[in-house]
Formats: C-alpha cells, structure tokens, sequence
C-alpha cells in the first residue's frame, strides 16, 4: 500500500511537471519567436531613419564636395560615430566610392554591391537584411539596411546609394539579453514549482494514505482510527468527512456487536445456570422430594424465559434485516388494536391492581402500516407500564389525532427514570436497576423492538419521565381525512 500510496504521489508530480514544462517550452518558444522578430523590427526602423538622415546629409555635401572625398568622409565618419552603424556610399552602379572607415583608401573603396540588392533598392526604395554585400565585407556576414540616395545626389545626375550596417551579434544583443532574463526567470519559476507541486501532491495524497492506514487498522479489528480533517473545503475533505462518519458507524456496530454478545451471553447465563443447578439436585437427589415440585415449576419459569429470549431474539433480527420497502403498509384502526391489546393484558394489569384511563376517541381512527407490527408496538409499550407502575394507580391510554397523523400515548405512575438513562432507554438488553430489580420476565428487548418497527414505518416514539410520571408516545400516519377527535 506505501508503494501505491508513492506510486500516486510520483504520478501526480510527474503531471505536474509535464504539464509545467510543456506550458513554459509554448510559451518560451513564442516568446523567442516574438522578442527577436520585434528586435529586429526595431532595429531596422532605426537603421532605416538614420540611412535616410545620412542620405540627405550626403546629398547636400554632394553639392559642395566629391563623394569620394575627403571632406564626405570626414562627414561620414562624423554619422558613424553617432549613429553606431558602419555607412558605404556607392554610385549609381553599386561601386563603393566612400565609407565612414578612417583610412582614406580603405579596402572597400571599389568594391560592388551584388546587382539583384541594388534591383530590389531600385523597385522597392529599400533593402534590408543580413549579408556580406559581395566581398565587401570580406565574407563575413552584417545586418544592412540600404536605400537609394535623395535626387539631387551629384547634382541629380543619377542614382546613388548608401548602406548603413552593424555586427550581426551585436544587433541580438538586446534580444540575447532579454532572452537570457527570460530563460533564468523561467528556470526560478520551474523549480519553484517543482517544489510547490511535490510538496502539494504529498499534501492531496497524504489523507489517502491516511485512509489506507485506517483500513488496515479496521482490518486488525482497530475501529478507532480516524483521518485528520485540516479544512482544505475540497472534495479531499468531503471524502475524509465521509470516511470518518463510516469509521464512526463501524465502531458503533463493533460495539454493538460486542454489547449484543456480552448481553445476550448474560441473559443465557443465568437462567441456563438456574436449570442446570436444580436439574442435577433433582437428578442426585439433594432436593428432598416434597420440594422438588417448587424447583420444577423454577424450572419450568427459566425454560419459558429462555423461550422468551430466543423469540425475542429472532423478532428483532426480523426487523435489523427488513427492508422498509417491505413492510405491509395497509390501513387499519389504530383504536381497535389499543382495545383488543388492553383486553389481552387486562389478567396481568389486575393482578398488579392496577386501572385503566383510556382516554380514547368514540370514531375509528385509521391509519396507514403494519398491523401486527403496530399491535407488538402498542402491547409492548401497555406491557412496560404494567410492570413498573406503583401499585394500586392507573395506567394512561390515550388517542388523538392532530395534524394529518394519529398520536399514542401510555403513561404509568412509579420510580422516575433518571436523565442519564433516558437516552439509553431504546437500546437492546438496557434495563434499569429498577427493571433488573422489578422485571424477571423481561429480556430488555421489548422497547428495542418498539422503536425499531416505527423506525422501518417512518414515524417517531419518544419517552419523558419526570415527577414520578413517565409518558411514551408515538406516532402514525393517518390513512384518510376523517372526524378529528381532539386530545382534552
């Protein structure tokens, strides 16, 4: 898993850098592109202004003085000095008569410029571009910008010429150096990157770790694991979010499963221990025999209870692994079902002297589920108060119908459930001490069971418990619009 978990970081940075280099060499290749076109331009507009300056310079000497003399190149001297740029002046037919060299007889004097550049000078006005003009420049290339000579040049006796030309290095000088600022700004930015994009892919990558860990910690039977939340507001986070509610949902069904065990073990034990105790004193004779009805009729009572127990049992996996969908959502009367489920525990609540106020509507009441489910529901929550109201009180039915659903109420007069065990009171096998002092019959599954029928319907039961009263209530939905009866 720590190879996979390397493997995806590795994968996530190599993107990363692809992505990065692939975007800088379009974008550097543009740039290259663009910056040496632009300085180019920029320094054959330049070329080309000062050609012309010069060109009327040397036609207005050209009056006065010789081309090819001393005075012009005194004067051509003077323009290369300024302007930076070597100049060649030439005649009609492209021999070089003069140049802004320092040597009077330089070696270009003479020299001629290749006919199909002074063509294009001829049909265009100008010509620019890197050359070595012939052997003017001894074979060795220069950028060279030329135009034709103004009119009056010689006294308007023919065209001339004048070059004006730089070191082909030096002219991408400038382009070189911004090039170079580009290549090392670039080279930062890449590295910088690098670093933030491992550093990030180990971050984004780092809860998935996380998360593997916890998996096998939960395969090791470790459900304490959980995934730390840094509030990154991502889908990184939404997915450890989840994964710690399902962290959390398991620890509460290991538990669960550990708590259901551990109950169900306990609630086996003691009866199992009761029955295996008096059959053997029955069966080596140390129960004399005029006792030994009492303790078949203890055994009788631990059998039933076991009996009670496996039902129970059974009853509530039913319900754990029944789908909602499933139930048998048919309408019925909710009244009817309180009043048979009364007359079946009428034997039971007499014998604890105990009465009856039902407070209970004179019209049906129809709702909409399942019957029998509804009838366990409403005979467990009756059979719980009979077994811890104080003697001699009444037990409270009540039914009424109140905003499109129908509403069940049984409360009993005795001991008040305390604060701390009211949460508790619908989980499985949880008893009071009360009950486990009170209730010998009862296997703590009775409310479990309640709860989780109304559960799987959709509906709500909920307990209150205060000055000696405690109140449950559930609700149903109703199956029609009919006579509201109104609680009084």
């Amino acid at each position: 898993m720590k190879q996979r978990m390397q493997s995806l970081n590795f994968k996530n940075f190599m993107t990363i850098a692809l992505l990065l280099c692939l975007s800088f060499m379009i974008l550097g290749t543009a740039f290259v592109v663009l910056s040496y076109r632009f300085v180019m331009q920029e320094k054959t507009e330049t070329m080309h202004t000062n050609a012309e300056e010069a060109g009327r310079m040397v036609s207005a000497y050209s009056q006065e003085w010789s081309t090819g003399g001393l005075e012009a190149k005194a004067v051509l001297l003077w323009l290369s000095e300024t302007t930076g740029f070597h100049i060649i002046v030439t005649d009609e037919d492209g021999y070089v008569v003069n140049c802004s060299d320092a040597v009077f007889n330089c070696s270009h004097i003479g020299q001629q410029i290749p006919s199909r550049i002074i063509a294009i000078i001829n049909r265009r006005g100008e010509w620019s571009g890197t050359s070595t003009l012939g052997s003017v420049y001894g074979g060795k290339d220069r950028y060279v910008v030329g135009i034709m000579l103004p009119g009056n040049y010689q006294g308007g006796s023919g065209n001339g010429y004048i070059f004006l030309s730089g070191e082909a290095g030096k002219m991408v000088e400038v382009w070189r150096q911004l090039a170079g600022i580009f290549i090392s700004a670039t080279a930062v930015v890449v590295l910088i990157t690098f670093v933030l994009g491992y550093i990030m892919s180990r971050k984004q990558t780092k809860p998935i770790k996380e998360m593997a860990d916890a998996v096998n910690r939960f395969g090791r039977g470790d459900f304490s694991a959980r995934v730390k939340i840094s509030h990154r507001d991502d889908e990184i986070e939404e997915l450890a979010e989840a994964f710690n509610a399902m962290a959390d949902s398991l620890e509460r069904s290991e538990k669960s499963r550990r708590d259901l065990i551990a109950n169900v073990s306990h609630e086996l034990k003691t009866p199992m221990t009761t029955i295996t105790g008096f059959t053997d004193g029955l069966l080596d004779g140390t129960i004399p025999k005029e006792k030994q009805r009492d303790y078949l009729m203890v055994i009788s009572s631990e059998t039933k209870r076991l009996s009670r127990l496996v039902r129970s049992m059974l009853d509530m996996s039913q319900l754990q692994n029944m789908d909602p969908k499933e139930i048998d959502r048919k309408s019925f009367d909710i009244l009817e079902v309180i009043c048979q489920t009364l007359l079946s525990l009428e034997q039971k609540i007499t014998k604890r002297n105990l009465d009856v106020d039902a407070k209970l509507p004179e019209e049906p009441i129809q709702v909409v589920g399942d019957r029998d489910a509804i009838t366990q529901v409403v005979y467990n929550l009756i059979d719980n108060a009979a077994k811890f109201a104080t003697e001699g009180t009444a037990i409270a039915v009540s039914l009424w119908k109140e905003d499109g659903r129908a509403f069940v109420s049984v409360e009993n007069k005795g001991e008040t459930i305390s604060k701390e065990e009211l949460p508790l009171i619908f989980e499985r096998f949880h008893k009071t001490d009360r009950s486990r002092s009170m209730d010998r019959e009862g296997v703590g599954l009775g409310l479990y069971i309640a709860k989780t029928i109304l559960d799987g319907h959709g509906d709500d039961i909920y307990v209150t418990s205060r000055d000696g009263v405690t109140t449950f209530v559930f609700n149903l939905k109703l199956a029609g619009d009919k006579s509201v009866f109104t609680k009084s």
